[in-house]
């Protein structure tokens, strides 16, 4: 199998930094010898407490929706996540890539290649933002029915995403630089930028949606602001010329080096978010076939409430990510392997709580999103189902992540692949043929289950591999 590792760059003569700079070098420095324990809760609690806060704020935003606005909205809405999914796609392709460059380039002490990384994050997140806008403002209405709207929905997914769509270059460099933030050794500052844009938005999609009744409009103005404001802090931090990272003339430009490894490294969550989009488009038309409106609305529920459950998961493995990248850099190994065990059995527990909350209490959950009866027990029924091996889950995504953060890109790839594409679809649309819409929900739980067993045989022969070669 041919492997492709993160390219090792030229390293040029050290640059003298400011005295001020010093200490943020040393918290830098500390992801290759502070004790693992510590690290991971130092970096992953923070991106915990922010990603799990995202999502919260995703439920209010639905709930409030569905209670205000109608069982239809909930519906329309779910027919967005494939342009959710996309448009994080290319956001991925950007942060994800250049916060792993950065995290290695930081264990080789290289700190003029990581502000130069950090300049063209800046300039691609730009560039990208303004295209993916540009594109799919001009064939929105196709988009959609594409992705399974009907004439129902259509109105409330279009009214949501042109928003959304308006906003797409803030909300990119906002996600880009948070991933920086945490790459720098800053976990507290990204975790702070998000828990802003939380607060900010549950109170504008309360005045919005609420108070004004702008509708599902209203959603996505406030999502739009508050992560606009949040970027607005994020880069004055970034101008602080006592960081070590920081914005100044002569990083923006592209060089394709740096654009080569950025994307080398970012096509692999790249490729997850667009299987994710294509995985949603069809189970949406399968759910639509085989269930009508009201199952891509009990879709959406469910499909909530299983991302705030992996929204700790995503946490964990953003806090993993700056310190598997720094370890492997400095080729400190068996820090690195401590980090991944520590992060498999943080994530697995995790989600086997959650996992027992859905299993209890499926119809309370439901009911937090509307009143509408049929809604309610179709989406309860969904969450059973759908969740039925969740918390095989978590030890597959870190794996895969782990794989992402030491530049296996071709491994992380096919692991991301076999979850959604691989198994996921000839599933979703073998089962429905037997038993019906139940079929549609099963189909997610045995690609779960089938992932989780390709992904341990991989994991065994990488440490295998290893250690042969250190020896």
């Amino acid at each position: 199998m041919n492997i492709y590792v993160i390219d090792v760059f030229f390293v040029p003569l050290q640059p003298i930094y400011p005295l001020d700079s010093m200490d943020n070098k040393q918290a830098a420095l500390e992801l290759g010898t502070k004790p693992v324990g510590r690290l991971l809760t130092q970096y992953a609690l923070p991106a915990i407490v922010a990603m799990t806060a995202s999502s919260l704020y995703n439920i209010i935003d639905r709930a409030m929706i569905g209670q205000v606005v109608g069982a239809e909205a909930i519906a329309g809405l779910g027919i967005t996540f494939p342009f959710m999914n996309l448009s994080a796609a290319f956001g991925a392709a950007v942060g994800v890539g250049a916060s792993t460059c950065i995290s290695v380039k930081l264990g080789q002490k290289d700190y003029e290649t990581a502000e130069h990384l950090l300049g063209n994050t800046v300039t691609l997140n730009l560039i990208i933002g303004f295209a993916f806008m540009a594109v799919s403002l001009i064939f929105l209405d196709p988009i959609l029915r594409f992705f399974g709207a009907s004439d129902v929905t259509l109105p409330y997914a279009r009214e949501f995403m042109t928003v959304i769509l308006l906003g797409n270059m803030m909300t990119h460099m906002y996600f880009g630089m948070n991933a920086v933030l945490r790459a720098a050794g800053k976990p507290r500052h990204a975790m702070y930028a998000t828990l802003f844009t939380v607060g900010m938005n549950i109170v504008l999609v309360v005045a919005f949606v609420w108070w004004l009744r702008w509708g599902i409009r209203g959603a996505a103005l406030a999502t739009v602001t508050s992560q606009t404001m949040a970027l607005c802090w994020q880069m004055r931090l970034f101008a602080d010329r006592r960081e070590l990272l920081h914005l100044r003339r002569g990083i923006y430009r592209l060089k394709s080096n740096l654009v080569r490894n950025i994307i080398a490294i970012g096509i692999s969550p790249f490729l997850m978010n667009v299987t994710a989009c294509l995985v949603v488009i069809f189970m949406n038309n399968q759910f639509v076939r085989y269930g009508g409106d009201m199952a891509v609305g009990a879709y959406s529920i469910a499909n909530s409430v299983v991302m705030v459950l992996f929204m700790f998961v995503m946490g964990m493995n953003q806090g993993m990510q700056p310190i598997v990248g720094y370890n492997y850099g400095s080729q400190q190994f068996d820090r690195m392997f401590r980090c991944l065990w520590l992060t498999i059995g943080t994530a697995t527990v995790i989600l086997l709580a959650g996992w027992s909350v859905s299993m209890l209490f499926p119809t309370q959950i439901a009911r937090v999103f509307t009143t509408d009866q049929t809604l309610i027990e179709m989406a309860a029924r969904g969450i059973r189902l759908n969740m039925v091996v969740f918390f095989v889950v978590g030890s597959q995504a870190v794996i895969t992540n782990f794989f992402q953060c030491i530049g296996l890109v071709k491994v992380s790839i096919f692991l991301s692949l076999s979850r959604q594409l691989i198994l996921l679809i000839p599933m979703a649309y073998i089962f429905p043929l037997f038993m019906g819409l139940d079929g549609v929900w099963y189909s997610m739980a045995a690609s779960d289950f089938g992932s989780f067993s390709m992904t341990l045989p991989l994991l065994w022969w990488y440490v295998r591999k290893l250690k042969n070669k250190v020896k």
